[in-house]
């Protein structure tokens, strides 16, 4: 029987009358959980297994500054087209364990465990979340870093500040090593932001890891099928990566952009944490543009979980579609 207008308006008439008639008392079968369970999402890249971890979110007041060149009226009427809340922003963290066949390879690593606990658990949640997937830390062969923020790079090392994969390598872009160990660029950097990043990564290379590192050229593998592609803008040796496996292909973007609602709808919008936006806009259109021409499946580190997405061109921006969830792999 077809649905009509007045089908839907009797329907409506129930249900509005339906808190005026007597029940029965409710009885909880259970209490509420009040908790997520742990999150992560495995799929196919031909014959290579990608396991996403959510390292989980972070909230806060979405300032005047988030976005450098719009107004915060603007942002605010994205946020709301996306059908999310004014005035504050979530950010999501996704690194990755791809199983290549032959080697067992983590992409980034999270905030780490300190921030599990000054965020009560809100983020930090990789190693867990990694053990609930099944995956032992010391079967880890590889850990491949795409730059050095604190969300990608803390996860390196655990509470007590020891190895977080102890048998693995660790792989870092030969640019951001450079950079970021460099004295006189820590010496000329200004403002609280740079300055806690140059210590906090000297805190994890040098004196957790003891700079036992191996550092990677653009255009080369990193990992079995796993190209290291350049996308500079965020930091000086922002890399993506492109894996492969048959005919079967996905564009690892690492940060090229952040949260999609925003900069994906608008690639001209420049990211307070971008180091050089107007160079990070530039390689966020040409890697866009790339990903939709050629309809490349694409994996974004702060995409909502699981991350991953299909992009097409919309006007002066692009669309995002996240990927079906598929029940089975």
């Amino acid at each position: 029987m077809a649905l009509t207008r007045r089908h839907a308006l009797a329907g409506a008439a129930a249900l509005a009358a339906a808190p005026l008639m007597p029940g029965l008392p409710a009885k909880a079968a259970a209490p509420i959980a009040g908790k997520q369970n742990a999150s992560f999402y495995r799929y196919k890249v031909g014959d290579a297994e990608v396991t996403v971890i959510s390292d989980g979110a972070t909230t806060f007041p979405l300032g005047d500054s988030f976005v450098l060149n719009a107004k915060k009226d603007e942002v605010n009427a994205a946020l709301e087209k996306a059908f999310r809340p004014r005035d504050k922003m979530t950010i999501n963290f996704g690194p990755l364990v791809i199983n290549t066949g032959g080697k067992l390879v983590v992409v980034d690593t999270g905030n780490g465990p300190a921030a599990f606990a000054s965020s009560k658990g809100a983020v930090g949640q990789f190693a867990s979340n990694m053990t609930a997937a099944g995956i032992d830390p010391k079967a880890i062969d590889v850990v491949v870093i795409s730059h050095f923020h604190g969300d990608h790079v803390n996860g390196l090392l655990t509470a007590d500040n020891q190895l977080a994969f102890p048998n693995a390598e660790v792989l870092v872009p030969a640019v951001e090593w450079k950079y970021w160990m460099d004295d006189g660029e820590m010496s000329r950097a200004s403002g609280d932001r740079m300055v806690g990043l140059f210590k906090n990564n000297r805190r994890v290379f040098e004196t957790g890891l003891n700079k036992k590192v191996t550092p990677y050229e653009w255009g080369k593998e990193v990992a079995p099928g796993m190209l290291a592609v350049e996308s500079i803008g965020h930091t000086p040796g922002h890399t993506s990566y492109v894996l492969s496996s048959g005919a079967d292909k996905v564009f690892i973007q690492s940060d090229v952009t952040n949260d999609p609602d925003l900069f994906a709808r608008n690639p001209g919008w420049h990211l307070m944490f971008d180091q050089d936006p107007a160079q990070a806009e530039i390689t966020r259109r040409k890697v866009y543009d790339m990903i939709a021409a050629e309809k490349l499946s694409v994996q974004g580190f702060h995409y909502p979980f699981p991350g991953l997405a299909h992009l097409e061109k919309d006007g002066s921006g692009y669309r995002w579609i996240p990927a079906p969830w598929k029940p089975v792999i």
